[in-house]
Parts: structure tokens; sequence; C-alpha cells
């Protein structure tokens, strides 16, 4: 009877914190900055390209800014999300839109829930 209490239990709980993870469109995220050199969840573009482009060989630009998710789609059993700047610019005056793993970016750190 415990060992029933009990999974009953780990699976509600399993539930709910699966329930809390997914994305919505229109919920607000925030960028922070990458745990390495490199975004390796989000779509942003490498450095290398920045500058053949005619821009600094920075993220600065995007750390700290508000996105929008603007669609949400699923492959294979993998969360992806298209985020869009919540102030209508372009990433780096170049890019409308990214595309981002949503469980592996927040896992990471490079994006955060922001509350309403």
């Amino acid at each position: 009877m415990k060992k029933i209490i009990l999974s009953v239990f780990f699976i509600c709980v399993c539930f709910l914190s699966y329930a809390s993870h997914t994305p919505k469109i229109g919920d607000v995220l925030m960028v922070k900055a990458p745990s390495s050199q490199f975004y390796n969840h989000i779509a942003f573009p490498q450095l290398n390209i920045l500058v053949k482009r005619g821009k600094t060989a920075s993220y600065a630009p995007v750390i700290g800014n508000k996105v929008v998710v603007e669609e949400v789609f699923t492959k294979k059993d993998k969360t992806y999300v298209i985020l869009k700047k919540s102030d209508g610019t372009k990433f780096f005056g170049l890019y409308k839109d990214v595309k981002a793993n949503y469980q592996k970016a927040m896992d990471s750190g490079e994006l955060e829930l922001l509350k309403s």
C-alpha cells in the first residue's frame, strides 16, 4: 500500500513539473548569457558570421533582451520555439526571429521565463 501511494505521488509530481515547462505562444522570456563562448541551444549566428556582415563579434547586444514566443512546435519529442524580440527590432539588426530548443535552453540557463 505504501509503495502504491508513493508511486502515485511521484507520477503526480512528474506530471505537474512537465506541465509547468511547456511553452505557450505569448510567453515572455529573457535571453541570458551563454554558459560557454557560444549559444548552444538558441540559433544565434556564429561570431564570424556577424563580423562578415559588418557587426561586432559579440553577443552583448542580445543578452538581457526580452523575447516573446511566437510559435511552438515539436520534432522527435523535442520542443522548439520561434522567438521574436518584444520591442519589434531585429536581433543584431539582421534577424527578425530565431529558433531555440526550449527545454535545453531553459536547463542550460540561456533562456529564463519571466513572470507576467
